[in-house]
């Protein structure tokens, strides 16, 4: 198969043309915007997945040298296919495309489609914003969005020979890949390199500030032994030692390891994703916007600290580490006994945790895209599925399988199959027509004021208006930054 770059071979798999560790980029240079490939005569192999960005934690073969993508495609002929560009989360500072819940197989199967996955810089590798402390690293706030970028226009470059079509190119993206995505919405760079978009669990209404960003990136320089005069020696530190220093304390939120994420440069990302509205220059690409009814489950189910919460020790547990915004436990709690009198302790702190921190930033995302008249379909997970420990529950990351229709690797809840049928289709659809409705689901309307339509998916979905009103009106009094920024 030759690509602008060179040919690359990749393997046949259950009736799948599969290429895994595809270069789209150059060995990257730390700070620094990416650039394409040096261009090869001979096949390059491609049936391997290719490094991972670094990053703590578990995530194996890890290399600064991390700009690859992976294609499952029907067949590499003539065809125009839709085109599916997943997105990995984990923040901005972990994951990669490489984990088996992304496998493309069936999806490309199911769909008659182009799945593409990829790798791309993350944590102060992809988002140290040093433009303020030394010269040459105009670019470093923004260099994973830069990586993306790239990718996508290989994408655009290549992707007719693998058999897709470039002008149906739909991105898709989990929790940091559903922010990635909606950051990628507001960057002119971008712009017509993607038709359709699909956030699940991930939002970003805005992004770091470029004072706050500063500021963050000098806790970091401190914490390796820099004063910010001393930036650039940062270039040339064992990578080791920068993923160790963003343990820090973050100077701006006064809890957890430093942040790093998409900055407003005013040179990549001239403005917020959503703030004071929707950036203009994604209101022509059709959007789901999604979230689980129960994300936070997925980060503090299992938490020792939660267990036997009774309501005297829940009001340590709604921390502002928790809730992310400046209101008391005390209000919460009240709130929630107010409106949902029969609920437990325990189950009003994952309420409360998922309206107030996690699913807010989706909510305004919607009522932005509706103000401005462009096309959203809302969805919310209730199908439960069973984590590790055995709690249920529709929790953060439960709807990548289902949409993935992997349900083998990541959901085997009775029903899961079911709803991995209604939940890959309609996203297939999106990346198809630019309408996520088909024939196995309920009729799925767009979301606008003051309906707010959003559509249930269960082993029986179903759409309501404003699932969740009273919550969403409750929080809507407090003023909301997005996490982080």
């Amino acid at each position: 198969m030759n690509t602008t770059a060179g040919p690359v071979t990749g393997l046949r798999q259950s009736g799948v043309n599969v290429f895994k560790g595809i270069r789209y980029g150059a060995p990257t240079r730390r700070f620094q915007a990416p650039q394409p490939p040096t261009p090869w005569r001979d096949p390059a192999p491609a049936r391997d997945f290719g490094a991972a960005s670094p990053q703590r934690g578990r995530e194996p073969n890890q290399s600064e040298d991390c700009l690859f993508l992976n294609v499952w495609t029907p067949g590499v002929d003539a065809g125009r296919r839709p085109v599916m560009v997943y997105i990995h989360g984990g923040g901005y500072s972990s994951g990669s495309g490489s984990a088996a819940l992304y496998d493309g197989t069936r999806l490309a199967t199911r769909g008659d489609v182009v799945v593409v996955t990829l790798n791309h810089r993350l944590n102060a590798l992809g988002y140290a914003y040093l433009a303020r402390l030394a010269d040459g690293f105009e670019d470093s706030g923004n260099v994973g969005q830069l990586d993306l970028i790239l990718a996508l226009r290989w994408v655009r470059d290549n992707i007719a020979a693998f058999g897709g079509d470039p002008d149906r190119v739909m991105l898709f993206g989990q929790s940091g890949g559903g922010a990635k995505i909606a950051t990628l919405m507001a960057m002119p760079a971008a712009r017509g390199l993607f038709h359709r978009a699909a956030t699940m669990s991930g939002q970003q209404v805005t992004a770091s500030g470029p004072l706050n960003a500063t500021a963050r990136a000098e806790a970091w320089l401190k914490a390796l032994g820099l004063t910010p005069d001393r930036a650039r020696e940062a270039a040339t530190l064992p990578v080791e030692r920068l993923l160790e220093a963003q343990t820090q304390t973050d100077p701006v939120l006064g809890f957890g390891g430093v942040y790093f994420g998409p900055v407003l440069d005013f040179r990549h990302l001239p403005r917020h994703p959503f703030y004071p509205d929707a950036a203009p220059q994604g209101l022509t690409i059709p959007m789901i916007i999604g979230n689980t009814r129960e994300e936070t489950l997925g980060f503090m189910g299992d938490d020792p600290a939660n267990a036997g919460l009774t309501w005297d020790t829940l009001v340590d547990r709604i921390t502002p580490a928790v809730m992310r915004i400046d209101i008391t436990p005390e209000a919460v709690i009240a709130g929630y006994r107010r409106m949902h009198p029969d609920w437990s302790p325990d189950q009003v702190l994952i309420a409360a945790t998922t309206a107030g921190r996690s699913w807010r930033g989706a909510v305004i995302e919607a009522e932005e895209r509706a103000k401005a008249g462009a096309p959203a379909w809302v969805y919310q997970l209730d199908f439960a599925g069973a984590m590790a420990s055995g709690r249920k529950g529709a929790f953060h990351t439960a709807d990548i399988p289902l949409v993935f229709d992997n349900v083998a690797a990541g959901a085997s809840e009775p029903g899961a199959q079911t709803v991995a049928d209604t939940m890959s289709d309609a996203f297939i659809a999106l990346a198809r027509d630019g309408d996520p409705n088909h024939a196995g689901l309920a009729r799925w309307e767009r979301y606008d004021l003051p309906r707010r339509q959003t559509m249930l998916f269960d082993v029986v979905s179903r759409q309501a208006d404003d699932p969740r009103g009273d919550e969403r009106e409750f929080f809507s009094a407090i003023p909301y930054i997005q996490p982080g920024t």
